[in-house]
């Protein structure tokens, strides 16, 4: 399963009650966040997670309400004496944007692993996610994510007997281990069946709609879109400036077939966001205008 946490929904600037947008995912003991706003720290507070398990980091640009909250979370993972990597994943010009957020965290006590990408797409995997950026439409370059989780298929006792793998070696492959015995390579799909359907959320913020949303939407539990403002008479606003509505995003999702869509990225002038809510499941009914701290937990089907 996969614990998925949309900490801020707050677009350009924080409010008293509503933080920056910053997504966290949680899978098999490992953390992951997507975005880093001012007030971020506060958020993860607020829901009762810690900074320590996040393994790595993956930001969409480097406009200040998706970055600045990052000087103060590395501090707080130093002053917790963390020695473990963490893994900053962005588009070119990551390293050198950290850099000088870092004046103020000059010192860590571990060490910090830029991965940086251009291009329409890159691709990325660690601690059991499967990470993939995707070129989205904002008014300097920008990238949404979409986090896969994958499922092996059930141990096949006929398959492991057909190929004369020694009953000793099943439980090591089971759990994807290459095994070499009595001079002979065992490897996992000679005891597994088919892979199952594994999970998979995408992250898009900051962006007019683009095709690259719905082909990487296809198969999804979650989509995360942005929705800047509800009121449709705002369309030539968020043109001019490279954003989206929440109709918008409902029609994205629709066409997409997700299982479920958040939107997110909500602006300071939208006090009442959820006031929308039923105006966009008119569009697409699997949809949540959610507050900081929404909170589910994705489950691999019974299959």
């Amino acid at each position: 399963m996969i614990d998925v946490c949309l900490l801020g929904t707050g677009g350009m600037m924080p409010l008293p009650y509503r933080y920056l947008t910053s997504l966290l995912l949680r899978y098999n003991g490992s953390s992951m966040m997507i975005d880093c706003g001012e007030g971020t720290q506060m958020a993860l507070r607020r829901a009762e997670f810690s900074p320590n398990p996040i393994d790595v980091i993956c930001f969409t640009h480097y406009h200040g309400d998706h970055i600045s909250g990052l000087p103060g979370l590395l501090l707080t993972m130093g002053n917790a004496d963390r020695t473990e990597p963490l893994t900053l994943i962005g588009p070119k010009g990551l390293e050198r944007v950290v850099s000088m957020l870092r004046v103020v965290a000059p010192e860590l006590p571990f060490p910090i692993v830029f991965q940086e990408f251009s291009g329409d797409s890159a691709d990325f995997e660690m601690k059991g996610y499967k990470i993939h950026a995707f070129r989205v439409q904002h008014n300097v370059t920008c990238y949404g994510y979409t986090v896969s989780v994958d499922r092996l298929g059930k141990f096949d006792v006929e398959r492991a007997k057909a190929a004369n793998v020694p009953l000793k070696l099943w439980n090591r492959l089971q759990h994807g281990e290459t095994v070499e015995s009595d001079g002979m390579v065992f490897t996992p799909d000679m005891v597994m069946g088919e892979a199952r359907k594994g999970l998979k959320v995408l992250y898009a913020t900051d962006t007019r709609p683009v095709p690259a949303i719905i082909d990487n939407g296809k198969g999804t539990d979650l989509m995360v879109l942005e929705g800047m403002y509800g009121d449709d008479e705002k369309l030539e606003h968020v043109k001019d400036h490279k954003h989206m509505l929440m109709s918008e995003a409902a029609k994205l999702a629709k066409e997409a077939d997700t299982a479920e869509l958040w939107l997110t990225h909500f602006s300071p002038a939208e006090a009442r966001p959820k006031d929308y809510e039923e105006k966009i499941q008119q569009i697409f009914p699997a949809t949540v205008i959610p507050k900081d701290g929404h909170t589910t937990e994705l489950n691999f089907s019974e299959e």
